[in-house]
């Protein structure tokens, strides 16, 4: 059985990740790398806004997996994917975390992360 993952687990995978910040945006909790986006809680409070790679690997996330993955026309054009909270388990969490915080960190910080990691 999948344990399905809360705000907290998202503050928590987040906050682990190097010079990572939280503050709102549009009013609910968003994390950032030194100023760069990688997560949203969005307001439906049970689903995460992360970037991806690109258009394409958003579309693979949603067809291989769409009771985990979506999208809404809002997010047309725009390489972002949402999770919802209850499809999600938390090593699942943590690699879609750690995967946009590498897309959004500075390229120093990054490798610099990749090299620590096993």
């Amino acid at each position: 059985m999948t344990l399905m993952v809360t705000e907290d687990d998202v503050r928590r995978s987040a906050l682990a990740l190097p010079e990572t910040a939280e503050r709102l945006m549009y009013g609910t909790p968003a994390f950032y790398v030194r100023g760069r986006w990688f997560a949203r809680i969005r307001e439906e409070g049970d689903v995460l806004a992360v970037p991806v790679a690109g258009e394409e690997a958003k579309g693979e996330l949603v067809a291989a997996q769409p009771q985990t993955y979506f999208t809404t026309p809002h997010y047309d054009g725009h390489a972002v994917v949402l999770a919802r909270f209850g499809a999600l388990d938390p090593a699942e969490l943590t690699e879609l975390l750690t995967d946009a915080w590498l897309l959004r960190a500075p390229g120093r910080l990054a490798a610099g992360f990749e090299r620590r990691s096993p």
